[in-house]
């Protein structure tokens, strides 16, 4: 089987709507990404200046021989100095546990209590698949209606626009990563995701898994430090 290459407009009038196409696709392209940099502006902070939060909302990125990759090491190293410093009194760790051999949230607690956040004020979303799923069972599951959300820089954007349409007032805290593959990757990636974080945000799909109410980050804030 042979394939023709497609030939190019001869006439100006052909090579001018050939033009004005493609510049569409590329607005069209980049609108969900200029959406999550405008829905975002001011809601983006630092560890030091973040606002005294009830609850921290770490998202899942991965793990490595059953420990947390270093990108999600850092978002716990974040979370964990937020506890310490009183500007949070609950963390919620959101991530994949859909098979037995592969536990994120679990690992996610057993960091963070290494590193000086009480097991009593750790709560587990075990069906945190993606970041729409993890952000509307914050809400619906867990009744969180105002949080920080840590992860990385090229994510929080996403992750603050995402929990704001589901509900969750939110600020994001960005944390810094060295610029090697995995981050370049991670930008790259989130081009793509803008897309489909805008039809969530517009359509609001129900997350893969939903499931009853839980009392966890009610029960973890009675308890007091």
């Amino acid at each position: 089987m042979t394939f023709r290459r497609p030939r190019l407009p001869r006439t100006r009038s052909g090579q001018r709507r050939l033009v004005q196409a493609v510049m569409a696709v590329c607005v069209l392209a980049l609108l969900p990404a200029t959406w999550l940099y405008v829905s975002t502006a001011g809601r983006l902070r630092t560890v030091a200046d973040v606002p005294r939060t009830e609850v921290a909302v770490v998202f899942g990125a991965g793990l490595w021989d059953g420990e947390p990759s270093p990108y999600l090491a850092h978002r716990l190293d974040a979370a964990a100095k937020l506890y310490r410093a009183g500007r949070v009194e609950v963390v919620l760790v959101t991530g994949d546990n859909s098979r037995k051999d592969y536990d994120e949230p679990d690992a996610m607690r057993a960091y963070l209590t290494r590193h000086g956040v009480p097991d009593g004020r750790i709560v587990s979303d075990y069906a945190g698949f993606d970041t729409w799923d993890s952000c509307v069972r914050a809400k619906k599951i867990f009744g969180v209606d105002r949080a920080v959300l840590i992860s990385q820089g090229f994510h929080i954007r996403r992750a603050v626009a995402l929990c704001e349409a589901a509900g969750v007032d939110s600020y994001g805290v960005g944390v810094s990563d060295k610029h090697d593959v995995t981050w370049y990757y991670g930008g790259a990636r989130e081009v793509f995701a803008a897309g489909k974080a805008a039809l969530d945000a517009v359509f609001q799909p129900d997350p893969r898994f939903l499931g009853p109410k839980e009392a966890g980050v009610t029960r973890a804030l009675a308890g007091g430090r």
